[in-house]
């Protein structure tokens, strides 16, 4: 949970026309490297334009995207997803997607916390069957609301016994490569 400013709200982040960055909460000017270090340390914000008083924070975030993925250092966004990202816009899904990668996002918060925890307690549990099943799920909803099956005639979907033996088989070549890293 991002952390508020003293007075209960976001921090304000004041853009100025010589593309400055104020912040408010600490009397100072600040950069977009700074900006991404208070979405990393969770601290709530929110990017006013100065002279309208707009709320410019997506643009700022996306901004910061942006330049990470224009440094020259690996790229998160695949190409193929900026694709399938741009080719959505204007799409009769693009209400959608925001929702989706929300919900994609909070699951995979979840699973990293989920693995660092097991990964702490010496993974004396398997950790991933869980998980895996979790994403299996996710991922077989969204193909389903994204992806016609064609005709009119539903996918067809593999059996639970299917999927379980299948991911039983993954797991168990998983803890397999664990060992032997361990060692």
């Amino acid at each position: 949970m991002a952390r508020k400013s003293n007075d209960g709200g976001p921090t304000v982040i004041k853009k100025y026309a010589n593309r400055r960055l104020y912040n408010t909460g600490t009397s100072s000017y600040i950069t977009l490297d700074d900006i991404a270090e208070m979405v990393r340390d969770e601290i709530d914000f929110q990017v006013l334009d100065a002279k309208s008083g707009e709320d410019i924070t997506h643009q700022i975030l996306a901004q910061i995207i942006l330049d990470q993925e224009s440094s020259g250092e690996a790229h998160m966004l695949p190409v193929s997803f900026l694709r399938d990202l741009i080719g959505m816009y204007g799409n009769s899904v693009q209400a959608m997607i925001p929702g989706y990668l929300e919900a994609s996002m909070a699951s995979f918060r979840k699973n990293r916390e989920e693995l660092t925890t097991a990964w702490q307690q010496g993974l004396s549990a398997n950790p991933f069957a869980k998980m895996a099943e979790t994403n299996i799920a996710m991922m077989r909803a969204a193909a389903e609301a994204f992806m016609p099956a064609g005709k009119g005639a539903p996918a067809p979907k593999p059996s639970e016994g299917d999927d379980l033996s299948t991911l039983r088989e993954q797991m168990a070549e998983m803890q397999k490569k664990l060992d032997q890293l361990s060692k």
